[in-house]
């Protein structure tokens, strides 16, 4: 008998994870937004996989490379761990069906709004997508949860939002005590 699907914790990675600054691609500009490190602890105590989802034009762009982005992705991961707060999974798409240079100017099923890396994380990792939450700050990420089926969507910045599956919250402690009331309703 296999394991029975677990949820996740679905998080975009700038604006999310770090303050937003334009193609943050070097550790030097790479700044964790407050309360990160208590979301993400917060769902790894209660059960749920951590994975990033992030679209990365600035690759496709040609702004950085995919080393580049790996070195930043590696030291990130270990920032966490360093806090006792291993990440599943961490997916990214270097496309960009306009902006694109050479090899990366193309669609992708990957690319947020679509659910590719989503669907991708489910299949790796046994995934209940129902049960799951995701924090973006787009509409993009929205979409690209609202698709994969995710039943818990969390838009961080606090607009307003004409949407009943969306929860707008002003900042991630917000989304921390949204993520304990979500999972103390879950009757699994």
């Amino acid at each position: 008998m296999s394991p029975r699907p677990r949820p996740a914790l679905f998080l975009d990675r700038d604006g999310v994870i770090n303050v937003e600054k334009n193609y943050v691609h070097r550790i030097e500009d790479f700044e964790f937004m407050p309360g990160i490190f208590e979301l993400c602890g917060t769902a790894r105590d209660r059960g749920l996989a951590l994975v990033v989802v992030t679209n990365q034009a600035g690759i496709a762009r040609g702004y950085y490379s995919e080393a580049d982005y790996q070195r930043l992705t590696a030291w990130m991961l270990a920032q966490f761990r360093t806090r006792g707060i291993a990440l599943d999974a961490v997916y990214h798409c270097p496309y960009h069906p306009t902006a694109g240079i050479g090899d990366y100017r193309r669609e992708s099923f990957d690319r947020k709004p679509n659910p590719g890396m989503l669907l991708k994380a489910r299949d790796a990792l046994g995934l209940d997508l129902p049960r799951s939450l995701l924090i973006g700050d787009k509409t993009s990420d929205i979409a690209a949860g609202r698709a994969a089926g995710v039943g818990h969507l969390l838009l961080l910045g606090g607009e307003a939002v004409d949407a009943d599956d969306v929860v707008s919250v002003p900042d991630l402690e917000e989304a921390r005590r949204r993520l304990i009331e979500i999972l103390a309703a879950d009757p699994a």
